[in-house]
C-alpha cells in the first residue's frame, strides 16, 4: 500500500500539485511515527551538525546500506518532500534534510541519503557558510555512486550545481546542468529534468552566452516543457526568452495557452520573476519609469524566505541594486539608497567565495554607490576596475553594462568625449553578445549627443 500511496504522491508533484503530494507525504511519514519539525531552523542545523561531526567523508560514503524496507519507503517520501517544500513551504526544507541524514546515519545509506546532504549544504550556503555548504554539496554528488541507485542523480546534480556557482568560476559549472537533465531523464523523472534544463538555460544567460544561440535554446526547451506538462517552468521559459528576444531586437509576446494565462496572473513566484524580468529589461533600455513601476512590484512581493541557495539570488541582488542606485540618484529618496547599498554588500561577501563570478559586480555597485555620494575620483576608479573584471573573467555583457554605466556618468560630469568613448566601448561588447536592439537604441543616443 505504501508503494502505491508514493506513486500517487509522485504523480501529483509531476502536475505542480504540491500542497497535496506535501500533504499527503507528511501525513503518511506521521503515521510512520516521523515527524518533520524542530524547535527553530537554527537548532536543526546545529543538530545535523552535531550528527554528522564524529563522521569522516570516508565514513560517510563507506558506511552501510539501509535494508529496512520501511525506512528505505519512508526515504522515498521525505526525498519527495524536498523538491515540493522547495518551491511551496521554503523554511521546511532544513527538517526535511535533518531527518534523511538521521535515518541514513542511524538505519544506513539510501538512494535518498545524497538529497538530504544537497539540501543540507545549500541551506549551509544560503546562511553565508559557502566553504561549508560547498563541502556537504561536493560528498552528496560522491554519494551518488555509492548508494547503489542514481535514481536522484537529477536533484541532488541540480542543487548541487546550484551552489557551485558560488564557488566555481559560472563558465565552468554550464555542463553540470546538462548532466542533471541527463540523469533526470534516465530515471523517468520529467519534473527535474525541466528544471534542469531551465537552470542551464538561465546560467548561460548569466553568463553571457550568444543571445541568438540563447533565443534558439529557449524556444527548444519551452517546446519541451510543454509536451512534458510542465507549465509552471514553460512560463518562466517564456519570459526569459521574452527578455532575449527585446535585447536582439525582436518584439515578440509569450502566446500562452488558458493554462499558462492562469499560471502567468496568479503563481507568486511567476509574477515576481515577471516583474523582475521586466524591471530588467527597462532598465537595460534605461525607460526609467517603467523600471521603477516594476521593481516596486517586485519588492512589494514578500520574499519568500528561501532555505536554499539559488544562483538567481545573486543576479536579482545585483541588478535590482544598479536599479535602486539609479533610482535613488533621481528621486533621492534613501530607501533606494539602502537597497542598492545592502545588494552592494552582498555582492561583495559572495566576491570572496568566487572572485571569478562576482568580482567585477562587486566593483560596479560601488562605482555606483560612489556615483551617489558624489564621491567622482572613486566613482571613475571602479568602472574602471569593474569593466576591466569582467573582461578578465569573461563576463561580456557586464563588460558592455560597466562600460554603458561608465559613459552616463560622465555625461553627468559634463565630460562628453569621455562619454561618448565609454558608450562606443559598450556598444561593440553589446554587439559582441548579439544585443542589435540594445545596440540600435545605443547608437541612436549617441547621434542625439552629437547634435547636442
Amino acid at each position: 500500500k505504501l508503494d502505491v500511496l508514493y506513486l500517487e504522491a509522485c504523480a501529483l508533484a509531476s502536475s505542480f500539485r504540491l500542497a497535496e503530494s506535501i500533504e499527503q507525504g507528511l501525513d503518511i511519514l506521521s503515521k510512520l511515527g516521523m515527524e518533520v519539525h524542530a524547535d527553530s531552523v537554527e537548532a536543526c542545523v546545529q543538530e545535523t551538525k552535531d550528527l554528522l561531526s564524529p563522521y569522516a567523508d570516508d565514513d560517510l560514503l563507506n558506511f552501510k546500506q539501509m535494508t529496512d524496507p520501511t525506512m528505505i519507503l519512508a526515504m522515498k517520501f521525505l526525498g519527495k518532500l524536498e523538491m515540493g517544500m522547495t518551491q511551496n513551504m521554503p523554511t521546511s526544507v532544513p527538517y526535511v534534510a535533518f531527518k534523511i541524514i538521521q535515518l541514513s546515519l542511524t538505519h544506513g545509506m539510501s538512494p535518498v541519503s545524497p538529497v538530504g546532504l544537497a539540501y543540507y549544504g545549500s541551506h549551509l550556503a544560503k546562511q553565508w557558510s559557502i566553504s561549508e555548504g560547498y563541502h556537504y554539496v561536493k560528498l552528496a554528488l560522491s554519494l551518488l555512486d555509492k548508494v547503489g541507485s542514481r535514481e536522484n542523480a537529477g536533484e541532488v546534480i541540480f542543487i548541487g550545481t546550484q551552489v557551485k556557482m558560488y564557488v566555481e568560476p559560472l563558465q565552468a559549472t554550464l555542463e553540470y546542468h546538462h548532466e542533471g537533465y541527463a540523469a533526470a531523464m534516465a530515471s523517468g523523472d520529467s519534473s527535474l529534468a525541466v528544471i534542469n534544463l531551465y537552470a542551464s538555460i538561465a546560467a548561460n544567460f548569466f553568463a553571457g552566452a550568444n543571445l541568438q544561440r540563447m533565443h534558439e535554446l529557449c524556444a527548444d526547451a519551452i517546446q519541451f516543457s510543454e509536451q512534458r506538462q510542465q507549465l509552471i517552468i514553460m512560463v518562466q521559459l517564456q519570459q526569459v526568452q521574452r527578455t532575449v528576444s527585446k535585447l536582439i531586437g525582436k518584439d515578440e509576446e509569450a502566446k500562452h495557452s488558458s493554462e499558462g494565462l492562469d499560471i502567468s496572473v496568479s503563481n507568486s513566484s511567476v509574477l515576481r520573476s515577471h516583474h523582475y524580468q521586466t524591471a530588467y529589461v527597462n532598465f537595460i533600455f534605461r525607460s526609467y519609469d517603467d523600471a521603477v513601476k516594476y521593481i516596486e512590484k517586485y519588492f512589494a512581493f514578500q520574499e519568500t524566505t528561501w532555505g536554499n541557495l539559488f544562483f538567481a539570488h545573486a543576479v536579482h541582488a545585483f541588478y535590482t541594486g544598479l536599479i535602486s542606485f539609479w533610482v535613488a540618484r533621481k528621486s533621492k529618496e534613501q530607501n533606494w539608497y539602502q537597497r542598492g547599498h545592502r545588494s552592494k554588500l552582498a555582492l561583495r561577501r559572495w566576491a570572496d567565495s568566487s572572485q571569478w563570478t562576482f568580482e567585477n559586480k562587486w566593483y560596479l555597485l560601488e562605482a555606483e554607490e560612489s556615483f551617489c555620494k558624489n564621491d567622482f575620483e572613486t566613482a571613475k576608479s571602479y568602472y574602471k576596475k569593474a569593466a576591466t573584471s569582467a573582461k578578465q573573467h569573461k563576463f561580456i555583457h557586464e563588460e558592455a553594462l560597466a562600460y554603458e554605466l561608465a559613459a552616463y556618468f560622465y555625461l553627468e560630469l559634463g565630460e562628453r568625449e569621455q562619454s561618448i568613448e565609454h558608450f562606443m566601448l559598450a556598444h561593440e561588447k553589446y554587439l559582441e553578445w548579439g544585443a542589435l536592439g540594445k545596440c540600435d537604441c545605443l547608437l541612436k543616443f549617441v547621434e542625439f549627443m552629437k547634435k547636442l
